[in-house]
């Protein structure tokens, strides 16, 4: 299974960040191979609007099954479903403890967007 996690660096010991559209990485993860590699999402940092739908976009375009963020607004919460993909919260410090979480059930699908649109 694919995921892509919100991350603030480029391994699995950065930050998880909380913000879905404007992280400005994404690290997808093979579940079955421990195998990950990065996507840069610095484009949607300082967009104006329209950053959480360019970062669905992007994610969806890597294959991924799931997302883990700390939050997801309504119009990316949007796409990803319809994208078949599911979105995961987590509180986790950095991007390895999320997968962990992830790993063990311990982290529930989300059924909605937990912020409004435009959140910084």
């Amino acid at each position: 299974m694919k995921v892509a996690i919100t991350a603030s660096g480029d391994n699995l010991d950065s930050p998880l960040d909380s913000r879905f559209g404007r992280a400005p990485k994404f690290i997808i993860y093979d579940t079955d191979t421990g195998d990950f590699k990065v996507v840069d999402n610095t484009q949607n940092l300082n967009a104006p609007q329209g950053a959480g739908l360019q970062a669905a976009q992007n994610v969806a375009k890597e294959g991924v099954n799931c997302v883990i963020t700390g939050h997801c607004g309504p119009r990316a919460f949007s796409i990803l479903q319809r994208a078949g993909i599911d979105v995961y919260y987590s509180n986790a410090t950095t991007v390895k403890e999320a997968i962990e979480a992830f790993k063990e059930g311990k982290l529930d699908k989300s059924q909605s967007p937990d912020v409004e649109g435009h959140w910084v």
